[in-house]
């Protein structure tokens, strides 16, 4: 389980004494106070917490779709910025987000397009992330002629286009069905299994946040603080399949997070890191 990060510096994501102020007209909103968050390579990392915690504003900031009102971020040693220039993560959201106009493939090949890639080079990797989400079938097709899930396979195809050692995701299986939901899961962790790449993951299912993590870090309302970082008792990512939901220490860690997110004293019995 890649849960040890020693120092930021060796970090995917390396969030520093972050705060995030808003202006609005009727006065300032403090969204994020004193966020300190290290994510290592390869590692699943979640965040769940009330509905205005700041979870995907804390996503935004990695992201640089928004900047930090006082502290750093970095990804992979470089300025969120930088990173984002270097295409150095893939995003995913909670709609798929695809142009009903172009195909399947065409939706996937996007990113490579709008870098020069060329047509045998698009081809090719487009191929490549078809057959691993399972998709290869329907490269031909527009997304209106898929379900809600295979939209969103094609999705994480997308924002894995351009080989990412990062991806940041917010809600990207909220709006699926449960049965869905949990068949994209397990295919998640294949995926990630399969690229190396780190994951962090917003959401506000405690299960579903303990079946994918290594660590699930609890926010606490606004404004958002890390109040608990809970380590996944559980076998490896990578290693994990549908049985898990039925395995008692699954359970036992869905009990965990929920009283880390209710401030319950007895998480500290149990390993959980408090801030």
């Amino acid at each position: 389980m890649k849960t040890d990060v020693t120092a930021q510096d060796d970090a995917a994501v390396s969030v520093r004494g972050v705060d995030k102020v808003f202006a609005t007209t009727s006065g300032e909103v403090h969204a994020l106070r004193g966020v300190d968050l290290a994510v290592a390579p390869g590692e699943f990392v979640s965040l769940i917490g009330p509905s205005g915690c700041g979870k995907s504003t804390l996503l935004r900031l990695v992201a640089d779709l928004d900047q930090p009102t006082t502290g750093t971020v970095e990804v992979f040693g470089k300025p969120a910025r930088r990173a984002r220039l270097d295409h150095d993560y893939g995003m995913a959201f909670q709609q798929a987000g695809l142009l009903p106009w172009r195909t399947v493939a065409d939706n996937v090949a996007l990113p490579l397009q709008l870098h020069g890639a060329s047509a045998s080079e698009r081809r090719e990797r487009v191929a490549e992330l078809l057959a691993m989400v399972g998709l290869s079938d329907f490269a031909d097709r527009h997304p209106d002629q898929l379900s809600g899930g295979m939209q969103q396979r094609v999705a994480i195809a997308r924002a894995l286009a351009e080989s990412p050692r990062l991806l940041l995701m917010d809600e990207p299986f909220g709006a699926l069905d449960e049965m869905t939901r949990e068949r994209m899961q397990t295919e998640l962790l294949r995926i990630c299994a399969e690229t190396g790449a780190a994951v962090v993951f917003v959401t506000h299912s405690i299960p579903e946040a303990v079946y994918l993590s290594d660590r699930v870090v609890v926010m606490s309302p606004r404004p958002g603080r890390i109040s608990e970082v809970v380590p996944m008792q559980l076998e490896e990512t990578s290693s994990r399949t549908e049985g898990l939901r039925e395995d008692t220490a699954y359970f036992e860690m869905i009990t965990t997070v929920r009283e880390a997110l209710h401030g319950h004293p007895a998480v500290a019995a149990r390993g959980v890191e408090t801030r």
